[in-house]
């Protein structure tokens, strides 16, 4: 075999083998995610399995001080370094996009007679094609990753029901302002035209004061006003469902009441958990009271962020954050104040308190 086509298949074998590295260590280390670095993990030793009888010659011929690319390179690298500020999601492209010309290269080169005998261009393709799938699947949970990690502080769901008439842009400015970290657009009754208008209104508001933007239940909202992520509830359209139809960066919030149902959405992709209800509430009269016992069980079951919900006040709220809410749900006790600011701003502080106390213990 000659020479030259040795070396072109051991450095982009290389090329291939540590970006995998890469994107493995990211879904490991990173993201915490063991199933997708599981799948990256066992795609880097497929492809050094199929190469495994060709090590001695490829090393034979490696020769990299020599190589002419490898000053441009380097020149390449320390101009990037000073010109392109990189991000995690820079570093997960790049990376797949160097494993997946690297695997097109050897992909080409083993469909020549002097190489086909030893390599198979199939394995490389079918390598290639899985790993534009593992490429999205990561991009997906760093970008939503950005998102939950500010699932915390105060949530508040805008009922439009519970306005009772109020102007719904005016409540929001003042939810806004008041320092809640995420509003939920909630509203059962009105027709669709109606409440597009105001959920994009809403979403600009929001979207300029970086306070992630929630439609419940309706995917097709969602996609319409380009909200941050959907809410969903028990017999709502499956997880995964969803999951296939919404951007890879929108995030999934789901509800539940027990143990298995938080695991379950937590197994098929939730982004946060919702549960409840932690007190008796007048907003959903029929609803279960599951307690902060349930909340501090789900807590050590789930890594998933956890969002309570329920007949959450000024009163009780500190016996939630200290059960290990990441975020306090509320709608009555913020929307059901005259003030309707200055409530949330006492939750907030509140949550806060709260907070710090729960780390300094």
């Amino acid at each position: 075999m000659p020479h030259q086509l040795l070396r072109m298949i051991d450095a982009n074998l290389n090329r291939s083998s540590e970006g995998l590295r890469v994107l493995e260590d990211v879904a490991r280390f990173l993201i915490n995610d063991a199933e997708l670095c599981q799948r990256l993990k066992t795609l880097r030793h497929d492809l050094a399995r199929c190469t495994s009888s060709l090590n001695a010659e490829l090393l034979s011929q490696r020769n990299a001080w020599h190589d002419v690319g490898y000053l441009s390179s380097r020149a390449n690298e320390r101009n990037m370094e000073t010109t392109s500020p990189r991000s995690l999601l820079d570093l997960v492209t790049a990376n797949a996009k160097r494993v997946e010309e690297s695997l097109r290269v050897v992909e080409e080169l083993a469909k020549l007679p002097e190489i086909s005998h030893v390599l198979s261009s199939s394995r490389f393709e079918q390598a290639r094609f899985t790993l534009y799938t593992l490429e999205r699947d990561l991009i997906s949970l760093i970008l939503r990753r950005d998102k939950t990690e500010r699932m915390s502080g105060l949530y508040v769901i805008l009922d439009r029901q519970f306005l009772m008439g109020r102007d719904e842009l005016d409540i929001t400015r003042q939810i806004i302002e008041g320092g809640a970290r995420v509003i939920q657009l909630r509203d059962k009754e009105s027709k669709r035209g109606e409440l597009i208008v105001v959920a994009k209104k809403i979403r600009d508001l929001c979207s300029q004061a970086d306070v992630l933007f929630i439609i419940n239940d309706y995917l097709d909202m969602a996609l319409a006003v380009d909200a941050d992520g959907l809410h969903i509830g028990q017999e709502d359209m499956p997880l995964p469902v969803i999951r296939k139809q919404l951007p890879i960066d929108k995030i999934i919030g789901c509800s539940v009441r027990t143990l298995p149902q938080a695991t379950k959405a937590q197994t098929e992709g939730a982004d946060y958990i919702a549960v409840g209800s932690i007190f008796r509430t007048t907003t959903k009269i029929e609803a279960t009271v599951v307690g902060v016992d349930m909340l501090k069980d789900l807590k050590r079951t789930v890594s998933t962020p956890i969002v309570a919900i329920g007949g959450i006040s000024q009163n009780n709220v500190d016996e939630v954050v200290a059960a290990g809410a990441d975020a306090i749900a509320v709608i009555s006790a913020v929307l059901g104040a005259k003030d309707v600011k200055g409530a949330v701003q006492k939750l907030v502080a509140k949550i806060d308190s709260g907070k710090e106390r729960c780390q300094n213990l």
